[in-house]
């Protein structure tokens, strides 16, 4: 569960009963590819826009998703990679 100061907090151990806040220090990438709509799985992408949690794109980049993917052309690489994925 992530705070309004944006630490995470974690389930409460059972000893103590005591919830921990632990903070996650993000790098976001910039660059270039914030033009672009990235390739993340699907639970995970859903899961970062609800708990506002950056994911990491198959090419590497690392961002809170808060954009209509659809209003950008698709990353490249992402692409790319995706395309080289087997078939599952």
């Amino acid at each position: 569960m992530t705070t309004d100061t944006g630490a995470m907090t974690t389930p409460t151990k059972p000893d103590t009963g005591t919830p921990v806040e632990e903070r996650v220090d993000y790098r976001f990438d910039s660059g270039d590819q914030e033009r672009f709509s990235h390739y993340v799985p699907r639970e995970k992408l859903m899961h970062a826009m609800v708990e506002g949690v950056p994911v990491r794109a198959l090419c590497g980049k690392l961002w809170v998703p808060s954009r209509d993917p659809q209003r950008f052309p698709v990353c490249p690489l992402c692409k790319e990679i995706h395309e080289s994925l087997p078939d599952d």
